[in-house]
């Protein structure tokens, strides 16, 4: 990375604050604290850890990373003006904001006259009031403040010279940063590079870090537009030096601007410093880390950090990206730490065959006859209903199958379930499994009870293997999905069942399909289970397919 201060973009993440205000995310201290460490070790310079004195959870989080501080990042306490007709000395609110100790404050305030006077109700003059006074006593206090200008877009247009005046304060009471911000969401791109090229006609701000007697411009992009991340872009080169934004774009309404593309693209696109170039190469981990943390799934089509970012299906794709990747890939994966992913499926050709089989680490030459044996293979059960798509550790099952490299490593007998159903108005449901399978010659019988036959199904089988495969008790399902492949058939219908399975680790995906629920649950159940052992490599003995009949196509292919 260059070391030009006039090219370096502060990053600002309010994932703790702004972006926990999203609908269905909820974080525990311990969440917060895990994220903050995660975006500390990513480089970002500025977190802003929520508003002390809103609630017992951020008072909390402030007291905690104290014990602990990060190696880093500034940890940024966020709080309002003060309020209105009294002196930001008085008001209790900042007296908590400043208990939190950290040396930098956010610090938000009204730029639109309609927030001002049907908002708050209160005269234009008392808000710059509030501005001045605010920003005045923290700095007295020995803070730093960012000065976040609150639907500031809507303002300058509506009532520019009203807007302009809520800076001048905030400059004059003594802001280091002023954030310019699209609260709404509704300014496009080019509106933000006008907006700002006039306001740079008004005030003069800093252009390097060295310039501190000068204020630094930031800005604040919300996504109801879908145009979050262009905004932020569209100011940073219209001359802002911070960038506010969140993980995986979380936030209120349609969520912020997304960092995990935004530094990106500043950063590869466009040869401004956000954070090391080592840290950049993590940020798909983070990505997905935080996904986890807050309990929602990764968004599998996200730019740059989604699995499907540079996953590649139509076979002529696959065949020019296997010569040259810039044929169909805008940078490399590996600088975002993401991977490139051949994706198979009834479109697939001979191409994405032979490069899952290398990403697999199988060994595989298009000359090779076995190869278009798979790829038959392929199309024929796909065309029964399996979607190897969704289910790329099936499909290395059957690769293995069809070289002679899979084996056994337990055959099952049969097995039986049979559930209870409660009638009573309070009464609950369960299952009881039976398994009988045989593991190095020897039948083993075991039972398990659960509150559904799947789940009852997997625990007798687990039960039944522990023994010989003890890293089974590692294992652990992750999702489980049914889809009905042909619902005019009704209760007769085909299901496919995809088993998402993990070790702690890695997670993996296998398929089932049948007329049999449960059968199609057990196929796929059965290979997430074999799947995970052939990871912790696993001696394997005799050749078998656990995918009805695929044994049969293949010798006769």
């Amino acid at each position: 990375m260059t070391q030009n201060p006039s090219n370096r973009i502060w990053i600002y993440d309010t994932t703790l604050r702004d972006g926990a205000q999203r609908e269905g995310l909820s974080l525990s201290i311990e969440d917060k604290l895990r994220i903050a460490r995660q975006l500390d070790q990513l480089g970002i310079p500025f977190i802003e850890g929520g508003w002390p004195g809103a609630n017992p959870k951020d008072v909390q989080f402030f007291w905690q990373i104290k014990e602990e501080p990060l190696q880093q990042a500034e940890v940024v306490a966020f709080c309002s003006t003060r309020r209105p007709h009294t002196t930001a000395a008085e008001d209790q609110m900042l007296q908590a904001i400043l208990a939190a100790g950290t040396r930098w404050v956010t610090i938000f305030g009204k730029s639109w006259d309609l927030h001002v006077t049907a908002g708050l109700n209160i005269s234009l003059e008392e808000n710059l009031a509030m501005i001045a006074d605010t920003i005045a006593y923290l700095r007295s206090q020995g803070r730093r403040v960012i000065y976040d200008a609150e639907h500031w877009f809507d303002g300058y247009k509506y009532n520019s010279d009203y807007a302009c005046q809520t800076l001048q304060v905030a400059i004059a009471a003594g802001a280091e940063w002023l954030v310019l911000c699209d609260t709404n969401g509704g300014t496009l791109p080019h509106e933000i590079s006008q907006t700002i090229g006039k306001l740079q006609t008004k005030f003069e701000f800093a252009v390097t870090n060295e310039e501190a007697d000068l204020p630094k411009l930031g800005i604040h992009t919300h996504n109801d537009s879908d145009t979050a991340v262009a905004n932020a872009i569209a100011g940073v080169m219209a001359g802002v030096k911070m960038v506010q934004g969140t993980i995986n774009g979380y936030g209120e309404r349609c969520g912020n601007a997304n960092l995990c593309s935004a530094i990106p693209n500043l950063q590869l696109k466009l040869g401004y410093d956000c954070i090391p170039d080592p840290q950049l190469a993590q940020i798909a981990q983070v990505s997905r880390a935080i996904s986890e943390t807050v309990n929602l799934a990764p968004d599998d089509h996200a730019p740059f950090v989604g699995r499907s970012a540079f996953a590649h299906k139509g076979g002529i794709h696959v065949s020019a990206v296997e010569r040259n990747p810039l044929t169909y890939e805008h940078i490399a994966p590996e600088a975002v730490g993401n991977l490139r992913r051949i994706v198979i499926s009834d479109q697939s050709g001979l191409s994405n065959v032979l490069a899952k089989a290398r990403s697999f680490g199988l060994d595989l030459d298009k000359k090779d006859a076995r190869c278009r044996q798979i790829l038959a293979l392929l199309k024929d059960l796909e065309s029964e209903g399996y979607q190897f798509e969704a289910a790329e550790a099936s499909f290395d099952l059957l690769m293995r199958q069809a070289l002679g490299q899979r084996r056994s490593l337990f055959a099952l007998k049969r097995f039986h379930v049979h559930c209870d159903v409660g009638q009573a108005e309070n009464s609950s449901s369960s299952a009881l499994a039976t398994v009988k399978v045989n593991v190095n010659g020897k039948d083993i019988l075991e039972v398990a009870e659960a509150n559904g036959p799947v789940s009852a199904l997997d625990a007798a089988l687990r039960k039944a293997l522990v023994n010989s495969y003890p890293e089974i008790a590692n294992f652990h399902l992750t999702d489980y999905k049914v889809r009905i492949l042909d619902s005019g058939a009704g209760t007769r219908a085909k299901t496919r069942v995809l088993v998402e399975s993990s070790n702690g680790q890695q997670r993996w995906t296998t398929v089932g399909v049948s007329a049999n629920i449960l059968e199609a649950s057990y196929q796929a159940v059965v290979e997430g289970i074999e799947y995970g052992l052939l990871l912790n490599s696993y001696p394997m003995v005799e050749i078998t397919c656990a995918l009805k009949g695929a044994e049969e196509k293949i010798l006769s292919c």
